[in-house]
């Protein structure tokens, strides 16, 4: 059991923690959550002070961390810890990265350590990688050689500090599924993560950090499906759409598609859903409907994502005369546009329809976008939505 009072981490410049108070008990499966800068890493990196506590105390399995008299080193022994920039040690093998810490620390004598060791690295699926050495393997598989050589040592308690950050989307999964086959053997881990659907499949309690500490706590249906607080409503909201406005043919289509693989990989999209998402709007939105607009372009985006369907909704609004891109000539486009969605819905809009949509759909980047005024020799922010197409992508 870990517990933790009145803990607090100044910085010359910042204080990311001002008073954690909280219980962690034997078991415990935690995602941690939250707006960058929150905390988050900060946070558990105090667990085994990594980051050396401003003032509070920190007791695990009854031991306070926090005196000074405490042997810290033998705590960490108990208290496992995966990077996210796996820390491999690259003059050594596979084998040697992991079994080198149960030989010195623990006294394990070598050929038991290798044996268990090999043991490990069949259950991450790298048993036939033992002999290699980290600049040989991908992302994904040096990550899962940190978890093996975590457990190595044997811990009551892994701390996960954004272990799939520094990765490669399609190797994302690999990591993740190993981390769920630890956490059905029923042992302590609290794990900092952006990847939105794992932390909420994963856990059995949710921590979201704003405000120098744990803003609110829950079990993952309260946080991600009823939230309580401010923001962490609108965090939820956040993640789970994705918002913008167009108002030039010139617009960043880069930075825009590059927004939508982010949402995708917050959600837990698949890279082939994201694909799809990124392709229908490329192929719908630009080839067609934005082709069609007269002079002056204004054009909303925004995508929703239901986990429990599994299932993407894209909506474009624009404004002119009566258009059904399924008329469209472009029949290419059209094309590659229905083979990547489940559905293609066109709806003409009343003009006083426009508020209600927007809003339902804003979030505060995107509010920035509306308020912002239009150009001086344009009056394409005073064109109102009036053509409706609704997409779903699985």
């Amino acid at each position: 059991m870990i517990r933790i009072e009145h803990l607090r981490k100044e910085y010359a410049n910042a204080t990311p923690l001002q008073d954690v108070n909280v219980t962690i008990n034997d078991g415990d499966v935690i995602s941690v959550i939250g707006p960058s800068g929150t905390g988050k890493s900060t946070f558990i990196r105090c667990l085994n002070l990594l980051e050396t506590p401003t003032s509070g105390n920190i007791w695990v399995d009854g031991v306070c961390i926090t005196d000074k008299k405490c042997d810290i080193n033998k705590v960490r022994q108990k208290m496992g810890m995966v990077f996210q920039s796996f820390n491999l040690f690259n003059h050594m093998n596979v084998i040697g990265n992991i079994i080198a810490a149960p030989v010195d620390l623990l006294k394990i004598p070598k050929a038991e350590a290798y044996e268990e060791g090999m043991r490990l690295l069949r259950t991450v699926g790298l048993a036939d990688k033992a002999q290699n050495f980290p600049e040989e393997l991908s992302g994904g598989q040096k990550q899962r050689v940190a978890i093996a050589r975590t457990l190595a040592m044997k811990p009551n308690i892994i701390l996960f500090d954004e272990p799939t950050s520094a990765l490669d989307p399609t190797m994302v999964g690999e990591v993740q599924a190993v981390i769920r086959d630890l956490a059905s053997q029923g042992l302590t881990m609290i794990i900092v993560t952006h990847e939105m659907r794992f932390a909420r499949e994963i856990a059995n309690r949710v921590f979201f950090m704003d405000e120098g500490g744990i803003y609110e706590e829950g079990t993952p249906d309260e946080i991600f499906q009823n939230p309580k607080r401010e923001k962490t409503i609108a965090f939820i909201r956040h993640i789970n759409t994705f918002t913008t406005e167009i108002l030039s043919r010139d617009f960043d289509f880069i930075g825009l598609n590059t927004g939508l693989e982010e949402f995708g990989r917050r959600n837990g999209m698949s890279q082939k859903a994201i694909y799809r998402l990124q392709s229908v709007f490329e192929e719908l939105g630009v080839q067609i409907i934005l082709s069609a607009l007269g002079e002056n372009v204004k054009m909303n985006l925004s995508v929703d994502y239901s986990q429990t369907e599994e299932r993407a909704t894209m909506r474009i609004k624009y404004g002119g005369d009566p258009f059904d891109p399924k008329d469209s000539d472009n029949i290419l486009s059209l094309k590659l546009a229905e083979n990547a969605s489940e559905s293609i819905v066109y709806e003409r809009l009343a003009p006083a329809a426009d508020e209600a949509l927007t809003t339902a759909a804003k979030t505060p980047a995107a509010e920035a976008l509306t308020t912002a005024p239009a150009p001086a020799e344009t009056s394409a922010a005073e064109i109102p939505f009036t053509n409706l197409v609704t997409i779903t992508i699985k």
